[in-house]
This record gives structure tokens, sequence and C-alpha cells, in this order.
């Protein structure tokens, strides 16, 4: 007998609820294992519906938790491309459900094989503290299109946003479809812990392996999407310009509190003083003041502030050049807002080329050869995006084919995340497993496998005793 690994509840209030809820959601899913496409996209229009009643509130949730969050680029960024999929899902699924007939070899044959795609069971969702609204609706939406059962268990670090999307979903579903927990300490620690049929996790590398450490006890499949270092790399040939205005889009948004911003930037040799003047004239455009601007956004606290922070302190003493972008002269001091800031002279021993920045902070090294740049970046982890800056598409595919990353954008930043027909996800270091698109849904979804056999039974001739014609016929067959 296989033992069971699920921890009993504890004398804690809410620990007891996410038991019960697990069990009823388990429940539920074995009274109605295979919703049928039209129930589906019934269960993505409920979500449309009540999701367009919250826009404001969710923009205004997610200003209060992070302090000054810009509630124009949480509507495009998470309530837009949210209801994009939601549209993308409830064209798509219909076909994607249909069962794949599949090819039966002549040693199989009288027979007819398939593949069907069923829900998993019930899916657990843990959600990050960067983009709080989309991450928790993203993966919530190829679960509901795969026909499964939701678990979302939100960031304790935005917990406006959390409660809001919690009432929300509870106004669209019931509790045995979908349910949405809050909070840190213990519901954090137990989330994991219960025997999923699989767990998304969207964060910190360090936190997922340990979300996959106790989804590995009950053997539960994760998905997990971790991040890295993306590196940006601009061709001699390629615009500094142009470079500078597209980078510092993705450098700037949510403050470079996202998980596929542009990490570190790779120069041809000379470049660097003239992106400098490029970026700061772009930045100082789009953001004149930044202290009390609403379009510019706060680090989400004060442990990301200080660890931005330290990474800056860090260079300072090795000899990095910091250059703060502060078109308004202000001061800054007392905020967790930091300047758009990009630093020069980089070194790979300094924690800025270690770890993954997560700020408003641009570290710029320079390459003599392309060859050189795809050495450096191949020579770490496997970042979750990597961005390439060449009109040449002969060299852009000779860099795709060159290097290894979750994802890719040839002469912009990060916008391959908002393409639903995409897969989305990571690769060595950086995650495991896809979601978005037709892969968010196989993700989703067992894959069984079904052979049918006719009336007429072709096995008989080949059973033991091994002395017939048949026998001699497939040593035959096997020897060619």
């Amino acid at each position: 007998m296989v033992a069971n690994l699920v921890e009993m509840p504890s004398a804690n209030p809410e620990i007891a609820e996410l038991h019960r809820v697990f069990q009823l959601q388990k429940q539920a899913y074995r009274q109605r294992p295979m919703p049928s496409a039209d129930e589906r996209i019934a269960h993505l229009e409920q979500f449309r519906r009540v999701f367009v009643k919250y826009i404001d509130e969710l923009a205004q949730a997610a200003n209060d938790d992070f302090g000054s969050r810009s509630k124009d680029e949480t509507k495009i960024a998470e309530i837009l491309t949210s209801l994009e999929a939601a549209k993308y899902y409830k064209k798509n699924l219909r076909k994607w459900m249909r069962p794949e007939k599949r090819h039966v070899s002549a040693l199989q044959m009288p027979a007819s094989a398939k593949v069907v795609y069923q829900p998993l069971g019930v899916v657990g969702i843990i959600v990050p503290w960067n983009y709080p609204i989309f991450l928790a609706v993203g993966p919530l939406m190829c679960a509901l299109a795969a026909g499964n059962r939701v678990m979302i268990k939100m960031s304790g670090f935005t917990p406006r946003v959390g409660e809001t999307v919690k009432k929300m979903l509870a106004e669209a579903f019931a509790e045995d479809h979908v349910a949405v927990f809050t909070g840190r300490g213990e519901i954090s620690e137990t989330f994991p812990k219960l025997p999923f049929d699989q767990i998304t996790f969207t964060g910190s590398t360090n936190v997922g392996r340990t979300v996959m450490a106790e989804a590995a006890k009950n053997l539960t499949p994760v998905l997990l999407e971790l991040g890295g270092k993306s590196p940006v790399v601009v061709h001699d040939s390629y615009p500094i310009v142009d470079a500078a205005e597209r980078i510092s889009f993705g450098k700037c948004w949510n403050a470079g509190q996202t998980c596929v911003a542009p990490d570190y930037l790779m120069l041809p040799k000379g470049k660097t003083q003239e992106f400098v003047a490029a970026f700061t004239a772009q930045v100082s455009k789009m953001y004149p003041t930044m202290l009390n601007n609403p379009d510019f956004t706060s680090v989400i606290n004060d442990k990301q502030y200080k660890r931005v922070q330290s990474y800056l302190d860090d260079a300072r003493a090795q000899g990095a050049k910091i250059i703060e972008i502060n078109p308004a002269n202000e001061s800054f001091v007392n905020t967790r807002k930091i300047p758009v800031t990009l630093v020069t002279g980089v070194t790979p021993d300094m924690q800025i080329m270690q770890n993954e920045i997560f700020g408003p902070v641009l570290a710029i090294t320079e390459y003599s050869t392309l060859d050189d740049a795809l050495g450096y970046i191949n020579s770490r982890p496997r970042p979750l995006a990597l961005y390439y800056f060449d009109w040449n598409s002969g060299r852009a595919d000779y860099v795709a084919a060159n290097t290894h990353s979750g994802g890719m954008c040839v002469n912009e930043v990060m916008s391959h995340v908002g393409v639903d027909d995409l897969p989305f996800g990571g690769v060595g270091a950086s995650g495991m497993g896809k979601y978005h698109g037709r892969e968010g849904f196989m993700a989703m979804s067992n894959a069984k496998a079904v052979l049918e056999k006719p009336r007429f039974y072709a096995m008989r001739y080949v059973l033991p005793p091994f002395n017939k014609s048949v026998h001699k016929i497939i040593k035959n067959y096997l020897l060619k």
C-alpha cells in the first residue's frame, strides 16, 4: 500500500480550511471528471464577466500594495492580457479537446489508436507578488480550459490584491471549483504539501526548490517559472538610439520587477557611452519626474529595496560606475522608489552580475565578437528570456540556435509573454514546463493513450507455444 503523505490538519483554522476545500474539490472532480467544451467555455465566460467588474478595484489594490504602482501598467500588463487569454482559450479549447488519431503498426492490427486529453484533477497555483493578478489568472485560464478544479495561493506581500482576487473569484465560482487562499507563514508552507494533481509555481529559484521538494513527496508534477538573469545583446550594426528606446520599456515597466525584464546588457566594444546618453534621454522623456509620478512604480517592500541597494553598494565598492537617471534631481530618501540606474564597468564576480536584479537597474558590459557574447551567456545558468537586437534575420537565427533560454525576442523585450499562442516558461535553472497557448492546455491535461481492438482477436495466432508459422514470419520481419 502506498503511504498517505497528506499531513493532518493543524489546530490553525486556516490550515483546516485549506484541507477542507482540497477534499471538497477532489470529491467534486470525482463526480464530474470530464467537463464538456460547452461547460469549460461557460466557466471562462463566468470569469470574464466578473473580472471586468473588478478592473478598477484590482488596479487600486495593486497600487496600495506597492505603495505606488502605475494603474495603467496594471491594466495593460495584468488585466488586458488576462482578458485576451480568456478569449484565446474560449476560441481554441474545442479543437484541443478532440481526441487525436494515432498510427497503429502492422503488429497491432487490426486496431485503432487515439490520445484523449482529460483534466488532471485539482491543480494548485502559487502566485508571486510582482504580477499578482496576471500570474494568478493566467494559469487559472489554462486550468479551466483543461477542465480542472483550482486552488490558488496568493502572495502574502500583496494582501490587498489577494483579498480582491479572492472576493472576485468567489463571485464567479463555487469553492469546489475555484478557491483562493491568502496570508503568509504556515499556510504558505502547507499549500505545496497537499497532494495536488499538479502545482504551478512562479517565483524565486530558492522557493521553487522548496516547492518542488514538497511536491516530490506526493509525486506531484510541478510547472516552475523561476526567472533568472535575462541578457540583452545588441549587434554592432543596430542603431543605439532604437535599442535604448526598446530596452528602456522593459527595464522601467513595473520598476524592473518582472521575471523577464532585461537584466544585463551586452554592447559592442566602445558603444557604452552612446547607449548611456540615448537611454538617459529616453527615460527622462518617459519619466520627467519620478518621486510623485504615479506612472513610476515603487519597489514592493523594504526587503526588496535593501536587496537592490546592496547590489549597487557592492558594485560601487568594486569600482563600477553608478549612473542614476534623475531628471528632476529629486531626493528618494525614506521612499521605496529607486531611480532608473545604469551600472557600467561591471565584472562577473559582482553581486549585480551574479544575482537576478529584479529592480530598475541595468548592468552594462561590452563584448568583442558575437560569439564571445554568446559564450558568456552559455557559460551561465539558462535564462528565462534572451533578447537580441539585429535587423539581420540570419544572425538572429544563429543566436537562437546557439543559445538556450525559456523564450526569446528579436528587436524587442518582454512582449513574447503577451502572445497567447506562444508557450511561456523556463529551461534549466529558469524553470521547467510551459503554460500559455496550447502548451498550457497540454501541461494541465493528461494525454491518455487509448488502443481499441475489434471483435476479431488477432493475438490468438501469436500466443504460445512459440513454434507456429506466424512466429517465423515475425522473426524474419524483425531481422530485416
